[in-house]
């Protein structure tokens, strides 16, 4: 780290819905700081942090970017997190290992439901945070809409430190509330300001939003609060002191504005950063488990304590390898040493470390706590794991991975490349633990799932690009299941007699249904050895094989009991063999019978939507069969639950994106199974016998 030192680090992840600007903000952050000449842009491809071709087409953050840069003594360590739906699982891993967070509010469209989700689990964690109100330049731009947007989506009291100058293409500046001092933009002047007197227009609402300031920082130390009520005013150095102590305790939320792609306001949020967000010293001390012991444990960011780090990104690349960004908690991390995966019970190497600005590799010899650095090549580490001293080995705790909303079956495009694509998309899972990779057993499908239509849609981008492997998705076949609704007693008798030796099997068999998820159970009720107990089992076997492939459409049946009570046998002529085909025949027989019925996989999930679009969405739900069970309000947004076939969702993801603007958010997750309606039966049983 050179100059810097833990207690003037700051790292800090750049949060908001996908569009509010993160980072054109970067961009701004690394050319405002001298780290690059020239202003990234996300639109033209030319931004350092989505460099990725997937991003550069889509001009949106897929995955999480690191960089890091110099500002006034202090060095900030900094993730672009992404903000659409799809890719949510990097933010909140991200979460995991920043001290703060700069949260986004769009001057034009405010706080959005994925903003809301990322605060739920940054507060979570305890962030602090300060607030950029962004797109001051744009037409509609309104501060005060957007700080009261933030204020109520996200239940915080936010704390503007600035009035704006002028808004839309008016946009010329802010009065800095601390100093009450006006700062019109220069691109010729020091930060990009210059000093200028308050607007006379102004100047009321600066007195007034002044004072909401001073009280803010007032409130969080007596002596200041004291000081205040004598006086009526605190010193610029008071209210900086307040201000810090109020943040760093959750109690407040900081608020300035500008313009990214215009490099306007952003010294000023450099400067509010350096104040008001933790050093890796101002967080309570990592806590983990012991292997050894089983017993919780701490480790202080001290350059002296035990060496720790948690592995948040995984980055595969087909030419260089693996690569892993992780953060380092305590202790000191050299290249060219040998540190502990306490996950994987395994030695590592680890070869040069290095800083990253967007792709571009900036090689470092060690690093401090604090540091947020990356590592080539490990073998065994994957996101998640943590790599520590052997001596004095940790384990820190990972998020679990966020469960898949929707699946497609791969198809090669050809034998080549049906050879190669399983290892390849592994390659792929282990950077991003959201993907699911599954063959099907009863369909033979190769299933890749992830979190919405277009995170499989660019998983597949990259197979090609990466790995040079191309496949087609296809909406995969759901799981159906089939049970017995009715009882049926009968006899299955198979006798084969071809010269010589023959085959002979006689069983007396009863189907009863179960309830539903008891899966399959065998009874032997036989009596007097009328079936030897060596051929009872081959019964058994017979039934269950049988009854994986069902007598209405092929699907395994399920939760129906089948009791042998009789039978005979020959001495010579019966086998096991004979007695399992009889117990197949048997069931087939006995399955017709017994009311066959089919059955659909229910998913559980949980749809949050702005306020104005729970009408179409519930309506939307009715018209896919769906069973509301109720709703939880949230600040200008309802979490809908919800039971539906999975057969009416697998492609929800973009139909509820339509529905609601992109506003909308949903998790899934498998509930039980349920009998297909008998007026839709018929359709779906010719709709099933067709595609076979």
């Amino acid at each position: 780290m050179g100059k810097y030192d833990t207690a003037r680090l700051r790292n800090l992840g750049v949060v908001a819905h996908g569009g509010a600007g993160k980072t054109s903000l970067v961009e701004a952050m690394l050319f405002c700081s001298g780290v690059t000449d020239r202003l990234g842009r996300v639109d033209d491809g030319s931004s350092l942090m989505d460099h990725q071709p997937e991003e550069i087409k889509r001009t949106s953050s897929i995955d999480v970017s690191s960089c890091f840069l110099p500002w006034k003594e202090h060095e900030l360590n900094i993730l672009d997190t992404p903000g659409f739906a799809n890719f949510l699982h990097d933010t909140r891993n991200c979460l995991r290992v920043v001290d703060g967070l700069v949260l986004l509010a769009s001057a034009i469209s405010g706080v959005k439901s994925q903003t809301q989700k990322i605060w739920e689990w940054g507060r979570a964690y305890n962030l602090p945070a300060v607030a950029f109100v962004s797109k001051m330049d744009r037409e509609r731009a309104n501060f005060n809409n957007a700080v009261a947007s933030m204020a109520e989506a996200l239940s915080i009291r936010a704390v503007p430190l600035v009035v704006p100058i002028g808004a839309e293409s008016n946009f010329r500046g802010f009065i800095d509330l601390i100093t009450m001092q006006a700062c019109l933009f220069n691109d010729e002047a020091k930060n990009g300001v210059e000093p200028a007197e308050i607007p006379a227009e102004l100047r009321e609402e600066a007195e007034i939003q002044r004072i909401a300031l001073v009280e803010a920082a007032a409130e969080t130390d007596d002596v200041l609060m004291e000081k205040y009520l004598e006086e009526d005013t605190l010193s610029e150095d008071e209210i900086r002191t307040g201000l810090r102590a109020a943040t760093l305790a959750g109690e407040i939320v900081p608020v300035v504005c500008g313009s990214g792609p215009a490099n306007r306001g952003v010294a000023f949020l450099l400067d509010v950063i350096n104040l008001c967000l933790p050093s890796p010293a101002d967080r309570p001390a990592a806590t983990g488990i012991e292997p050894k012991t089983e017993q919780m444990a701490e480790r202080l960011p001290d350059a002296d304590a035990p060496f720790s780090a948690l592995v948040f990104k995984t980055i595969s690349d087909p030419y260089t390898g693996k690569l892993n960004l992780l953060r380092v908690y305590s202790g000191q991390l050299k290249s060219d040493s040998t540190i502990y995966n306490a996950n994987r019970e395994a030695a590592e190497r680890i070869g040069q470390l290095f800083k990253m600005i967007g792709k571009k590799q900036v090689t470092l010899d060690v690093a401090m706590p604090g540091e947020i650095v990356a590592v080539a090549k490990l073998k065994e580490t994957v996101t998640g794991d943590t790599l520590c001293d052997g001596a004095h080995a940790i384990r820190l705790d990972f998020p679990v991975s966020l469960k898949p909303v929707i699946s497609f079956a791969l198809e090669a495009r050809s034998k080549n490349d049906e050879d190669k694509i399983h290892s390849a998309l592994q390659r792929l899972v282990e950077e991003d633990p959201t993907l699911q990779l599954v063959r099907d057993e009863e369909t033979h499908e190769l299933i890749l799932s992830g979190m919405g239509q277009i995170h499989v849609e660019v998983t597949v981008e990259k197979l090609k690009r990466k790995f040079n492997v191309e496949v087609a998705l296809k909406e995969p076949k759901v799981p159906y299941r089939e049970t017995l609704r009715g009882t049926a007693k009968l006899q299955s008798k198979y006798k084969k007699q071809s010269g010589g030796r023959g085959q002979y099997a006689d069983v007396w068999l009863e189907f009863t249904p179960l309830k539903r998820g008891e899966g399959f159970q065998f009874e032997d009720k036989v009596v007097g050895g009328a079936v030897p107990r060596q051929y009872i089992p081959a019964v058994e076997k017979g039934i269950h094989d049988a009854a994986a492939t069902g007598v209405l459409a092929g699907f395994p049946t399920v939760d129906f009991k089948a009791t042998l009570f009789d039978g005979s046998f020959h001495t010579v002529d019966s086998s096991e063999m004979a007695f399992k085909i009889a117990g197949s025949m048997g069931f087939k027989k006995g399955a017709e019978m017994a009311s066959p019925v089919l059955l659909e996989p229910i998913m559980k999930m949980e749809i949050t939507v702005p306020d104005e679009c729970v009408g179409d969405v519930i309506g939307d739900m009715n018209s896919r069969r769906g069973k509301v069970l109720g709703m939880d309000p949230k600040a200008g947004y309802q979490q809908i639950n919800v039971l539906v076939p999975l057969a009416e969702v697998l492609k929800y993801s973009p139909e509820l994106r339509s529905m609601t603007s992109d506003r909308g958010m949903f998790t899934m997750e498998f509930s039980h199974y349920e009998d297909v309606p008998a007026h839709l039966t018929a359709k779906l049983l010719a709709e099933l016998k067709r595609e076979e």
